[in-house]
């Protein structure tokens, strides 16, 4: 089986990679505006496992890009383009934040409607930790969900 990283970016070199999802309300910080920016620091984040999860990055590792509470969908695909470093947003060590780049638009957004009503994505963290604003996704949970947007593999 291809990596999905290489469908995306063949620059990248072949490794085991983890997959995630970071959420983000439109009207604070919309995938348009990140589309715009061509990249960002992600930060602010204060939950513990968000954090841990931030600091599991690695350089190359793809992430889902999430609309909540207005939206509520996966509307595109990042990638971590810089590895965990103190968040500038806090003086506080504890705090980490990421750098991502947009690496591609779905081309139809995935409800969470439509992730809760399939089967094969009921454990994934954005259904059994929903207030997790960054999150674990399995290779099969990425697959489904790129298939689910319309993209082929």
């Amino acid at each position: 089986m291809k990596p999905v990283i290489a469908i995306f970016a063949d620059h990248i070199e072949r490794r085991i990679m983890n997959y995630w999802l970071v959420k983000s309300e439109p009207f604070k910080y919309s995938w348009d505006q990140f589309v715009k920016d061509k990249k960002t620091f992600w930060d602010g984040v204060r939950n513990y496992t968000a954090r841990n999860n931030l600091k599991a990055m690695k350089k190359g590792d793809l992430a889902f890009f999430y609309h909540s509470n207005e939206g509520l969908a996966i509307v595109g695909i990042a990638e971590v383009v810089k590895e965990a470093y103190q968040d500038p947003t806090t003086l506080d060590p504890a705090w980490v934040a990421v750098d991502l780049k947009p690496v591609k638009a779905f081309p139809r957004p995935v409800t969470l409607a439509e992730i809760k009503a399939e089967k094969s994505l009921q454990d994934m963290d954005l259904v059994r930790l929903s207030r997790l604003s960054v999150g674990t996704v399995t290779e099969k949970e990425f697959r489904k969900i790129l298939k689910m947007a319309g993209i082929e593999l």
